[in-house]
């Protein structure tokens, strides 16, 4: 009778860890299947930036410094990155010769010549030659699936080798980035044979790897454990996209780096929360700075406070940029 109850017991535990398997094999591929695959149907949730009120503040900024740098001179570039597929960049050269230029790299489902409208416009005043990227599979740039950093530091890579070829060595190149374009920035600087021209690194809001920030997100929208969902998950990314979340870490990249980096963070960014920012800043081994922006949501440090955000742009591009 014990042994009877007993299988009776186990059947239903095994019963309910195969359900549980099976709705964990779902909630991962319904994970993957938002997020990873070429999304130009998805939009940013504006809410992550800032509440509504805000948020139509912020666009008066954005929609004037668009409409500004539409009515440049901007040049067209394609390279192809080494995975071959056809990647897509925007050159805004400065009015004088300068051996200075920026690369700017949007964050998750934006493109260039969009999100880094008002960056360009500042470093345009600069004085600062702007290359605009779009991103794979964003934007013109081709692609499957979005890289959150882990692909896109090789082609961040492959966007450096052009700035050198095409000028010859002689530009200074500093990153910027915002969000999944910030972590790109950031683990670009890992490659052990990074140029010298790369000067160094402005990331605003950066999540310390894909890993993390979804880890957090199942936390906070579904108060679910990372363990198995991200597991599975890893296995599909592999699979089709060709990487897995955990494959690099902007910790990693930082932590032996020499390139000084400023660290931008929104106090109230719920999306990629403040801390990784913190933690990048404690692991780099580079000089490097770290500002906390005050009521700033994700990715809206720059419109919630743009003094606090130009000047502490402006010391670093003194301190790192201008010698």
């Amino acid at each position: 009778m014990k042994m009877k109850k007993a299988a009776v017991v186990g059947g239903i535990v095994g019963g309910i860890a195969a359900v549980g398997a099976a709705a964990s094999v779902i909630g991962a591929k319904t994970l993957f299947d938002r997020v990873i695959p070429r999304q130009d149907g998805v939009k940013v949730d504006l809410s992550e930036m800032a509440d509504m009120q805000k948020w139509e503040e912020y666009k008066k900024v954005i929609g004037q410094r668009k409409e500004w740098l539409l009515q440049q001179s901007i040049e067209n570039i394609e390279i192809t990155a080494r995975d071959g597929i056809r990647l897509c960049g925007y050159y805004l050269p400065s009015e004088k010769p300068t051996d200075r230029l920026v690369i700017g790299l949007h964050g998750y489902t934006s493109e260039g010549l969009g999100a880094f409208a008002a960056h360009a416009r500042f470093f345009h005043d600069q004085g600062i030659d702007v290359l605009m990227l779009d991103l794979r599979a964003h934007g013109q740039s081709e692609g499957d699936y979005i890289g959150f950093g882990i692909l896109d530091r090789y082609d961040c890579r492959d966007w450096i080798d052009y700035v050198e070829k095409r000028f010859g060595g002689r530009k200074r190149i500093l990153l910027h980035g915002t969000s999944m374009g910030a972590s790109t920035a950031l683990m670009t600087l890992g490659f052990e044979d990074l140029p010298g021209s790369v000067k160094g690194v402005i990331s605003d809001c950066a999540f310390t790897s894909p890993y993390d920030v979804f880890v957090h997100i199942l936390k906070r929208d579904y108060h679910l454990p990372p363990f198995p969902i991200m597991n599975i998950n890893s296995v599909i990314c592999r699979k089709k996209a060709g990487y897995s979340f955990d494959d690099y870490s902007t910790l990693t990249a930082v932590g032996q780096t020499d390139r000084p980096v400023l660290f931008i963070h929104g106090a109230e960014d719920n999306f990629v929360p403040v801390r990784m920012s913190r933690e990048n800043a404690d692991t780099c081994a580079s000089p490097n700075e770290i500002i906390i922006v005050p009521n700033a949501g994700h990715g809206a440090s720059y419109y919630e406070n743009m003094p606090l955000y130009e000047e502490a742009e402006l010391r670093f591009i003194e301190k790192y940029f201008n010698i």
